[in-house]
C-alpha cells in the first residue's frame, strides 16, 4: 500500500507539502534519513530535487534508479560539512536514542539557512499526555509502555551491530525545539496535520488550566533571572508560552515541524549563558 495517497497517514502530508513547495526543493542537495523505502526519495527526484536516501538498514530501499547507502546517523551522516541544502527525517527521531547527538549531526551537514524538516507523532498532545499520566504509554489501552518485547524493532547483528529501536524516545515540541536551538537550528513553521479526535473531545476542559497555568509560570519567570535581559527572556519564554498554549498543538496527531539552521553548533556555546557559578579555579 502506498501511504503517501492515504489522509491518514503521515507520509500524505508530507508529500502535500514538497508538493506545494517543490520550487524550494527543486535542483537541491536533500538528505532522506531514514529513508525506509524511499517513497520520498522517489518523491523528491520527481518533482526534480537531488535525494540524498540514507538508512540503517537499506536492504528495505526498493528503488533500483537511487543508491541508499547505509548509515547510522548518531555516528556520522558520510557527507562532508554544509553539503545539503535540505534535510527530511521522516519518523525517525523518536527512534534516536541520543537525539540531540542526532541534530548536531544533521546540523553539521546542512548549508547555512538550510532546512530540516522532522515529522514523529506528536508528544505533545493531550492524547499523548493523559496516556503517559495512566500508564507511560503511547496510547492507553490500546500499547503497553516501552518493553524489551515490543519496542524493539530491527536487531539484525549480522548486518549492523546497532539496534533499531521502536517508539522508546518519543520526543514534544518543547524538548525538540531546545534540542535543536543547541545545534544551531531555529523553529521555523509547524504544519499541522491531522486531529485526534480523543485530543479534540479534552480540549474544552483542559485548555483554561493550561492556558492560565502557562500564564502564571511566564510571568513569574520573567521577574526572575535577572542577570538575563528582558528582550531575551520575553523572546525565549513568550516562544515557550505559545507553543505550550497552542491549540493546534494540543489536538494534532503528528509534530511536523522545519528548522531553518542558523549558526553552525561549535558557535553555539558562545551565546550560552550558564546557570552554576564558575568553579573558582584560578
Amino acid at each position: 500500500m502506498d501511504h503517501s495517497q492515504n489522509p491518514k497517514s503521515i507520509k500524505y502530508h508530507v508529500r502535500k507539502y514538497l508538493e506545494k513547495h517543490q520550487d524550494r526543493f527543486k535542483g537541491k542537495k536533500v538528505i532522506d534519513l531514514p529513508a525506509g523505502n524511499g517513497i520520498t526519495s522517489k518523491l523528491l527526484k520527481d518533482l526534480g530535487a537531488e535525494p540524498y536516501p540514507f538508512d540503517l538498514f537499506p536492504e528495505y530501499f526498493k528503488y533500483d534508479d537511487m543508491h541508499c547507502q547505509r548509515a547510522d546517523v548518531m555516528k556520522e551522516i558520510p557527507l562532508s560539512d554544509h553539503f545539503a541544502d535540505a534535510i527530511i527525517c521522516q519518523e525517525g527521531i523518536e527512534h534516536f536514542s541520543d537525539q540531540y547527538k542526532v541534530l548536531k549531526e544533521f546540523s553539521r551537514v546542512l548549508k547555512k539557512n538550510g532546512r530540516l524538516i522532522i515529522t514523529t507523532p506528536n508528544y505533545s498532545n493531550l492524547r499523548a499526555r493523559m496516556s503517559y499520566f495512566l500508564s507511560e504509554s503511547e496510547r492507553f489501552n490500546s500499547i503497553m509502555p516501552p518493553n524489551e518485547l515490543d519496542s524493539i524493532w530491527m536487531s539484525k547483528q549480522d548486518i549492523h551491530r546497532e539496534i533499531y529501536f521502536g517508539h522508546i524516545f518519543l520526543i514534544g515540541i518543547q524538548k525538540l525545539r531546545v534540542l535543536a536551538k543547541l545545534a544551531g537550528l531555529r523553529l521555523k513553521h509547524i504544519q499541522f496535520t491531522r486531529k485526534k479526535t480523543t485530543s479534540l473531545l479534552m480540549l474544552p476542559f483542559a485548555y483554561p488550566f493550561i492556558y492560565v497555568s502557562n500564564w502564571i509560570n511566564y510571568r513569574k519567570n520573567m521577574r526572575k533571572n535577572k542577570q538575563v535581559d528582558n528582550a531575551s527572556k520575553k523572546e525565549v519564554y513568550g516562544e515557550l508560552f505559545r507553543l505550550n498554549t497552542n491549540w493546534r498543538l494540543l489536538v494534532d496527531g503528528h509534530l511536523f515541524v522545519e528548522f531553518e539552521k542558523e549558526k553552525d553548533k561549535e558557535e553555539v556555546s558562545r551565546f550560552l549563558q550558564s546557570q552554576h557559578e564558575s568553579f573558582g579555579l584560578t
